[in-house]
Order: C-alpha cells, then sequence, then structure tokens
C-alpha cells in the first residue's frame, strides 16, 4: 500500500514516515501543499495523512483540490488545530477522518487501515481468496493449512496482489507498492520476496505469468 504524508515538521514527518516503512507500507512524504498536489497528480496513492497548516498550499484546499476531481482516495487529517469548527470543516470538504496531535502511531496505523478497509468494501483485517488469507494488522498470513507471519515488505507484496486477485501485476508495479521515495529498489527484490513467501505458504500461492509479472489466481 502506498501511503503519502503531507507534513511540514520534519522531525514529525520523519517519525511517522519511518513507521510507515517499518510497517510495509511505502510512503513518501511531502513537506508542503505543492508538492502533495504534484505528488498526487503524479502518482496513485492508496491513503493521504494531511497536516493543515502546510507553506505554500494550505490542507484544505489540497483536499478540496481532491474532492473538486472526484478522487475518492480516502484522507486522515493529521492536526495540532482540534476546534471543533475546523473539525466540521475538514469533514464536511471530505476527510474520512481526523486525528489530533500528538499521536500514537500504532492508532494512526489502526485508522488508516481502517478508512482503506471501508472504501474497499472490508468489514475486517482480513483479505480472504480461496484457501488464502492475510491479516492485514498482524501480518500473518494462512495457506492451505500452513501459517506464518510475513516480513513487512512481504507482506506489502503479498496485499498488494490480494486487493486485485485475478489481476497480474508487473514487476515496476509491485515495486510501487514497496518502495517509497528515496528508497534504493534492491537487484531482484520482488523475485526475493516471492521465493521468501512461497517458502513460507507454499509454492502456489503465487503464480509467475512469464514476461507479464504475477498474480493470485481468483481460485487459489
Amino acid at each position: 500500500m502506498r501511503v503519502l504524508l503531507v507534513e511540514d515538521d520534519e522531525m514529525l514527518g520523519a517519525a511517522v514516515e519511518q513507521g510507515l516503512r517499518d510497517e510495509g507500507y511505502a510512503a513518501d512524504w511531502a513537506l508542503d501543499g505543492q508538492l502533495a498536489q504534484a505528488s498526487l497528480a503524479a502518482q496513485r496513492y492508496d491513503v493521504v495523512l494531511l497536516d493543515l497548516t502546510l507553506p505554500k498550499v494550505p490542507g484544505l484546499d489540497v483536499l478540496q483540490g481532491l474532492r473538486r476531481e472526484r478522487n475518492p482516495i480516502p484522507v486522515i487529517i493529521i492536526t495540532a488545530r482540534d476546534d471543533i469548527d475546523m473539525r466540521i470543516r475538514g469533514l464536511d470538504l471530505g476527510a474520512d477522518d481526523y486525528v489530533i496531535k500528538p499521536f500514537a502511531l500504532r492508532e494512526l496505523l489502526a485508522r488508516m487501515r481502517a478508512v482503506v478497509r471501508r472504501r474497499g468494501g472490508h468489514l475486517d483485517n482480513m483479505l480472504s481468496c480461496g484457501a488464502l488469507t492475510l491479516d492485514t494488522n498482524t501480518h500473518e498470513a494462512t495457506y492451505e493449512g500452513k501459517h506464518c507471519r510475513l516480513t513487512a515488505r512481504e507482506f506489502a507484496l503479498l496485499n498488494a496482489l490480494l486487493l486485485k486477485p485475478g489481476k497480474i501485476l508487473s514487476r515496476s508495479e509491485l515495486e510501487d507498492r514497496i518502495y517509497g521515495w528515496n528508497e534504493e529498489v534492491e537487484s531482484n527484490a520482488v523475485d526475493f520476496l516471492i521465493h521468501g513467501i512461497r517458502r513460507k505458504l507454499g509454492s502456489g500461492v503465487i503464480e509467475n505469468i512469464r514476461g507479464a509479472g504475477w498474480l493470485i489466481r481468483s481460485e487459489t
């Protein structure tokens, strides 16, 4: 899952960015509203974490622009501004949730999972396809009786495939869901991660389509 963090506080932004990456998210960090707008125009994201008081373009203007363009991407406002009128305005303009600073990273991650789950039509943290299930909270997977806990990047890769069962994802598409800005894409990283997942869950869990990419069969 790819996350856009829009935060001008460098200390907080660095901590949240690292926390997201530690949990297996591909995280991009924009320090101002103008860069956020450019990033949203150039890249597909699964969720936006949006501060309100930003240089160049205010956070609410970024949010308004998204909704004006009918972009349904989930947006969680993260801000120190806790007055009720500002909360109401943010929610009325299309925010999906509102988190007041300071916050616990665990709570932010839970709120992220909740808004993405609701937008995807899922009732809980479990993603399933046939014999395969993945808990997006604990990163634990089960396939044909085998159960394991995945590493952060193994989880990111399997999560990307499970969100689109039956669809082939190319190497570049999978790398896009695993790596954020300024993260070095390791040589054969996708192959290495798929090998690790197959070793833990079985060779049939992910199928390779030669020359095209990988998928999880809808009937898995």
